[in-house]
């Protein structure tokens, strides 16, 4: 069983210090960084763009996973790429022709990922299997940091799991992630977990990366 990635958000983090914060929890073995983009349509909130992923890109190596919470990606998927993205996301609510939207990003040499809200049911990603490199089930409401796992998607992630089957699909969760969770959620068969407030709202996130860490390590052992 691969090890599972804790994939700390920068959603949460100190902007005005993103390269120390990013710094700290990829020297703290955080292989992933988690970006969130929100655009105020899509979800109630407004984050980062390109330009932002840019700078990150120049300041680490780790995986720069790119997460649209966004109308109409299909636009921005070639200005991630050139800005240095690794993975992009896109949420099946917001695309209205999914499949052709995976090739798309997979035809850049990207890793394709489709993000599912709570209350879109598998199907909605069941015949794109082929095409995806991750699913993503959002475990609160996207648009804000710092809310609580909806407990209901337990069930969902099982489902998701099945669904996967052999495909070699990972399988990520984001919102309401936390130390007191993680191992539940990697009991259930979830491979990458996406935490912010958990994280960058502690006094050392670098430090509580490793506790992450170490909390799924011992599940797996």
């Amino acid at each position: 069983m691969p090890d599972v990635i804790i994939a700390p958000s920068i959603l949460s983090a100190d902007f005005a210090h993103l390269g120390r914060d990013i710094d700290a929890v990829v020297s703290a073995g955080a292989r992933w960084i988690h970006v969130d983009v929100m655009d105020g349509v899509f979800v109630p909130n407004i984050t980062i763009g390109p330009v932002v992923v840019k700078s990150i890109r120049r300041t680490t190596r780790a995986f720069l996973d790119c997460h649209l919470m966004i109308t109409e990606p299909d636009r921005y998927i070639d200005d991630f790429r050139s800005a240095g993205a690794d993975g992009i996301t896109v949420h099946a609510e917001a695309t209205r022709h999914l499949q052709r939207t995976l090739a798309t990003i997979r035809g850049m040499g990207l890793k394709a990922g489709v993000s599912l809200n709570p209350s879109t049911p598998l199907d909605a990603v069941r015949y794109c299997l082929a095409d995806l490199d991750l699913l993503l089930i959002m475990t609160v409401n996207p648009g804000f940091g710092g809310q609580s796992f909806i407990s209901s998607m337990l069930q969902k992630i099982s489902d998701a799991k099945a669904m996967i089957g052999g495909h070699p699909i990972q399988l990520q969760v984001d919102g309401g992630v936390t130390k007191e969770n993680l191992a539940m959620l990697a009991q259930a068969g979830v491979e990458n977990m996406v935490a912010g407030s958990s994280i960058f709202s502690t006094p050392d996130p670098g430090k509580t990366v490793k506790e992450m860490i170490d909390i799924v390590r011992s599940v797996q052992r």
